[in-house]
């Protein structure tokens, strides 16, 4: 049998969780032990389904303007909005993939899952109340405020599309092989099931549906995760105390799962991983579009704030799953093959203690909710993918701001026909290929253009169109070059000796490379678009800090 590793439960998320099992040497397989069917699972899963499509027929009917398509009209609460974020922010890869780590390696999991909670504080704190007053659809809004529209919404397009893409590959990919483990669905099927999915609740639903998605998903989830946590902990008379001693014990590591792994014990390598994970999240273009789906700036905050929350307890959840698995599963001979590997693979790991904790009922519940999270984030990805080219490169380069709101509506949706089809056929094109480089670019882009390119555009007055621009692209180009030159792509991928980048993480040096050129090609700009460009930011300010004229420009 060859060995199943699910590796978007090691990559969804972020190029981190990708980089250390790519190093590893494990791959995405085209071969796949198809475990016994099971039926609940399948019941679960179409309750699923039909639940979701009777949301999207729900929310067609309410979806009838540019703004209901993209932001639900702007009528979604704050507690709702933040559910809905955690709905889209956890994906299965934090499910699977940090227990999986944990259960594997050790303690590099919780290293992972601290990362991606407190990047929420930066988005907190610094972005998002900014994001809703300045923007309306998507976070481009923001970025060519001030500045020139067609080549900064180009950039920001582009760069928000290249991190949609790699994502959404990695997802379909990972839906496929799950499926095609769990529910013994043919692989093909089971990425055009999630691409045809995907598709229908966009197009008719937008974002309202999207929302409601997400939204339920995320309630399932963390529903689910909390019974598993509570009936692992029974094992060990509900003493964490116990249970981290009993997983340092029974651990192949023993004492060594304390300690990071090698790549994280390197220091530059540690502070790529670090900034990745804080920064990446606020250059998501998904996540970053749920702040127009709210009223106002406050409800924005409340939005961040109630994510912050649910995130934080559901990486909780995911670093007990894993240690409880370490002993439950790691010492039952029944979920290892003859090899000694663990059925399906270390990614598994999760799914194999739902079964142990509460038999086959609980597996199928916890098998449909993973791949729900899919079909949440999927959808997520869809509607920003078709944002970025409907609202920013049609309406605003193409159009030039003349097109109308049908227009507009009737480009999206053709958009999310386009990703949809594109998603299914590159899910199957690359069924039997590696995809950690393709995440390691979607967080890496997030990371080194978006991120870098907004941050500065809100804060820094001095920015010019042509630093943001050239800066940006520095930033997108650096990011591709250095995945593709490094370990995971130049030597593991395409087998040659030697690196010519030498670390797996590389986000230090791609966001450097983009907020220096940024800040160069900014202050030795000397053009009259720079002055008409510095002139903007007292009112940008004004508008960021306190709100006024959002409200007008919402409505509009």
């Amino acid at each position: 049998m060859k060995r199943i590793v699910l590796l978007l439960a090691s990559s969804l998320v972020c190029p981190a969780l990708a980089a250390p099992a790519f190093a590893a040497g494990e791959a995405i397989s085209g071969a796949v032990e198809k475990q016994p069917v099971n039926v609940t699972a399948i019941i679960m899963f179409m309750v699923f389904v039909a639940g979701t499509l009777g949301l999207t027929y729900w929310a067609a009917s309410r979806t009838r303007s540019t703004s209901d398509f993209y932001t639900a009209g702007g009528g979604i609460t704050g507690f709702q909005n933040g559910l809905a974020i955690a709905g889209d922010f956890m994906s299965a890869a934090s499910f699977l993939g940090i227990s999986g780590m944990i259960f594997g390696t050790g303690v590099d999991g919780l290293f992972y899952a601290a990362g991606f909670t407190i990047g929420w504080p930066l988005i907190l704190f610094m972005i998002a109340e900014r994001l809703r007053n300045l923007g309306r659809f998507t976070f481009s809004d923001i970025t060519s405020y001030r500045l020139e529209q067609t080549r900064i919404r180009s950039l920001s397009a582009f760069g928000a599309l290249s991190v949609v893409l790699f994502y959404l590959i990695a997802q379909m990919v990972g839906a496929g092989k799950l499926i095609q483990l769990l529910f013994g669905l043919n692989y093909a099927y089971a990425v055009v099931l999630v691409g045809v999915l995907m598709m229908l609740y966009v197009t008719f639903g937008g974002m309202l549906a999207t929302t409601w998605v997400q939204i339920t998903k995320a309630v399932l989830l963390l529903a689910g995760c909390t019974v598993m946590v509570f009936l692992a902990l029974r094992h060990f008379g509900f003493d964490p105390g116990r249970l981290i001693q009993s997983a340092v014990d029974n651990h192949p590591r023993g004492e060594d799962m304390l300690r990071p792994s090698p790549t994280l014990a390197d220091p530059l390598n540690a502070i790529s991983l670090g900034l990745a994970l804080m920064c990446g999240a606020a250059g998501l273009p998904h996540i970053l579009m749920r702040f127009f789906t709210v009223p106002d700036a406050v409800a924005a905050r409340k939005s961040v704030f109630y994510a912050t929350g649910f995130i934080a307890y559901f990486y909780i959840l995911t670093i007990t799953i894993g240690l409880a698995a370490v002993t439950i599963i790691g010492t039952d001979p029944s979920f290892f093959d003859a090899a000694g590997g663990l059925l399906g693979g270390g990614n598994m790991a999760a799914v194999h203690l739902a079964k142990a904790v509460g038999g086959d009922a609980f597996l199928g519940f916890i098998s449909a909710v993973a791949f729900a999270t899919i079909l949440a984030v999927v959808s997520g990805l869809a509607l920003a993918g078709a944002s970025a080219v409907s609202h920013d490169l049609y309406a605003n380069v193409i159009m030039k701001g003349t097109a109308t709101g049908a227009q507009e509506m009737r480009v999206s949706r053709i958009a999310t026909l386009v990703i949809g089809v594109l998603g299914i056929v590159l899910g199957l094109a690359f069924e039997n290929q590696n995809i950690a480089f393709m995440v390691g670019l979607a967080f890496g882009v997030a990371a080194s253009v978006n991120f870098p390119v907004l941050f500065l555009t809100i804060f820094w007055k001095d920015v010019t169109t042509r630093g943001a621009f050239i800066g940006g692209f520095l930033g997108l180009v650096s990011a591709i070059a250095f995945v593709v030159l490094g370990p995971t792509v130049w030597v593991a991928l395409l087998g040659f000796e030697k690196p010519i980048f030498p670390y797996e993480q590389y986000a230090l040096f791609s966001m450097t490379i983009a907020f220096s050129g940024i800040w160069f090609f900014s202050v030795t700009d000397k053009s009259k678009r720079a002055a008409l460009d510095k002139a903007g930011f007292p009112e940008q300010f004004i508008r960021s800090e306190t709100g006024l004229g959002a409200a007008a420009a919402s409505a509009h």
